[in-house]
């Protein structure tokens, strides 16, 4: 079976039988939802776990002739960085859609957008054709402007109100600036290299000249590493999480980031190995920024997305400093941290969710004793909240351990500064966690019902996810080494 094809494109059949279904039938809508991520997270896991590691390459690979004389073929196949990564968009897939159950208003149409976004990430993750996995990345982006601006919400913390239309835009267009870019050094290589293709492999096989690959590189660092988060270029990110409905939040910090990661990984590093050795340190250097400013920055907010947002641009400093070393044990860690990251931030913003749903505000100024009355809702919490800090037994300890042995092997310094930053994200996760959830209960929340069994049920799948990864991290770690270890010899 082309399972990797059935992956992709379930979801786009999913929106156009969605497509015909009346918007009065919600039962129907609601099924095709549900029975669509349900195939999806078993077709991800089956991916993943029929990954051979010690065989390594590309699997599962399918190769169908497109436009010959221009060099494009519908490639696709998994290696050990992209499989575990296909896996996290299936988990976040379906949780997402349980989270939406109870989406409104216009559910049909919403979830015929969200299929879309789910059929370009996955795309983007199988693409071994550098023209295809382009136009799954620009396919994954666009729906998030009308999925943004029709059923997110507005902002009015900070020093002027942020309105979700704003929000959409300001998204879409960094976003699309970041894609010309990455499009200008696709095109860049095609025309330098001479290979006659676009396939992965084919420009591997051919190689590019040292030159090309340092002025190519920079391209591929701030085309893809704008949708990563990096600094400067980062400030779309947390008014886009503020501004996103929940499972849109979701996919948004907790897999689209991460394209923009794989996207410098697969392309950059592993095509421009020597342009990535030229331009390195000033990628950790953004990175380490990253980290630091990032923490600090959700340190000073009082909007609970707001607070997770930055989070996010801080976490993601990690895997850009990973990736940074060029080194195996950082490359190992960075790869890790985007697949803890993702269901760390997909679990942070159902739970944020939860709570906004039940107090129609997200001002942590207002919130005290939660947990009294959503004891369940407080205790994942809790767990993301100490993944976030890095605590051993959980996902994010183990990733951030071996992206600063990576650091503390190549750039010593910034890997101090790194420390720092987590030190800084265990003040505020532990201050808000004492804010929000614990001290006396004030008299407006003695009415507040905890998570229903819908949305303990997604966040429970998220939780046990963050614990198995930190209790058995050989599970993933055993596939991605496989992939890195190979992108270690043109390194």
């Amino acid at each position: 079976m082309p399972v990797l094809s059935v992956l992709v494109v379930i979801p786009t059949l999913a929106a156009l039988a969605l497509v015909a279904i009346p918007s009065g039938k919600l039962k129907a809508l609601r099924a095709v939802a549900l029975a669509t991520g349900i195939v999806e997270l078993a077709l991800s896991l089956y991916v993943f776990l029929g990954y051979n590691h010690t065989l390594g390459g590309f699997q599962f690979e399918e190769r169908y002739r497109w436009l010959e004389s221009l060099g494009v073929s519908f490639h696709l196949g998994v290696d050990g960085i992209s499989a575990p990564l296909v896996l996290l968009n299936g988990i976040v897939l379906f949780t997402g859609v349980i989270v939406s159950w109870n989406m409104k208003p216009r559910p049909k149409d919403f979830f015929i957008l969200f299929f879309t976004l789910a059929s370009g990430v996955f795309g983007t993750f199988a693409a071994i054709d550098l023209f295809f996995l382009f136009f799954f990345y620009e396919l994954a982006v666009l729906p998030m402007y009308l999925l943004i601006g029709v059923w997110g919400s507005s902002s009015d913390f900070g020093t002027f109100l942020r309105t979700k239309e704003y929000g959409a835009l300001k998204l879409t267009l960094v976003l699309v600036g970041g894609s010309v870019l990455v499009w200008v050094g696709l095109l860049g290589l095609y025309v330098k290299v001479g290979a006659g293709s676009f396939d992965l492999l084919d420009l591997e096989r051919v190689g590019v000249t040292v030159g090309v690959q340092r002025y190519i590189f920079p391209f591929f660092m701030i085309g893809f590493g704008v949708l990563a988060g990096l600094w400067p270029f980062h400030t779309w990110s947390p008014d886009g999480h503020v501004a996103a409905p929940t499972a849109v939040s979701m996919v948004h910090a907790g897999v689209l980031m991460k394209l923009g990661a794989y996207g410098l990984l697969r392309v950059g590093i592993q095509l421009l190995p020597e342009g990535a050795h030229t331009w390195a340190p000033l990628l950790i250097g953004l990175g380490t920024v990253n980290v630091v400013y990032g923490a600090i920055s959700a340190m000073a907010q009082k909007d609970l997305k707001y607070v997770v947002g930055y989070s996010s641009v801080s976490h993601m400093g990690y895997v850009l400093m990973g990736l940074a070393t060029l080194t195996v044990v950082g490359i190992d860690g960075a790869v890790l941290q985007m697949f803890s990251h993702g269901i760390m931030t997909a679990l942070f913003f159902a739970l944020v969710g939860i709570v906004y749903e039940r107090t129609h505000s997200r001002d942590i100024t207002m919130f005290e004793g939660l947990a009294k009355r959503m004891g369940l809702t407080a205790a994942f919490f809790v767990v993301a909240g100490l993944t976030s800090l890095g605590l051993p037994g959980l996902s994010g300890f183990v990733a951030e351990f071996l992206v600063f042995v990576g650091i503390f092997q190549t750039y010593p310094l910034l890997g101090v500064l790194g420390i720092i930053g987590a030190a800084i994200t265990a003040v505020y996760i532990l201050r808000l966690l004492g804010k929000v959830f614990f001290g006396p209960l004030s008299d407006k929340w003695k009415e507040l019902p905890d998570a229903t069994f819908r949305e303990g049920f997604a966040s429970a799948v998220l939780v046990g996810t963050i614990v198995f990864v930190g209790v058995n991290p050989g599970f993933l770690m055993r596939v991605i080494d496989s992939g890195v270890q190979a992108l270690a010899t043109r390194l």
